[in-house]
């Protein structure tokens, strides 16, 4: 899944005056599953602010949305970009849990064991093993 990038914006970078709303919004555009299932996290940790962390862990509907899923959290740019928009530092265990953590809590015990192999572990089933 590429992301559709305007003709302004890509003219904006080849003059290095693109900046990080231009670009959220093109990823916003462009994966709008990926974008949901972030909002849903970040959202999910604001709206519980004594929660270590917010969560989205709904499988997605297809593998067009899993790709978009994959597409976002998997690149540097795009997922540097959501966390800066929102504020966390997301976590991904698979195709169906990313967490919203924030910043504050990457040196915790939590987010340690989410991102954690043992987590990770714990967090399959057979179902997802396509995930």
């Amino acid at each position: 899944m590429s992301l559709d990038v305007p003709t302004a914006v890509i003219d904006a970078a080849q003059r290095r005056e693109m900046d990080d709303e231009q670009f959220v919004a093109v990823v916003r555009d462009s994966l709008p599953y990926a974008w949901t299932v972030v909002s849903a996290a970040a959202a999910d940790r604001t709206d519980r602010p004594d929660a270590a962390f917010g969560e989205h862990e709904v499988p997605p509907p297809s593998e067009a949305e899993r790709g978009q899923l994959l597409r976002a959290l998997a690149s540097n740019a795009i997922r540097g970009a959501l966390e800066r928009h929102f504020g966390v530092v997301l976590a991904f265990q698979n195709c169906h849990r990313v967490a919203a953590f924030a910043p504050a809590a990457v040196d915790s015990e939590i987010y340690r064991e989410f991102i954690s192999p043992r987590g990770q572990v714990l967090n399959q089933t057979p179902e997802l093993r396509d995930c």
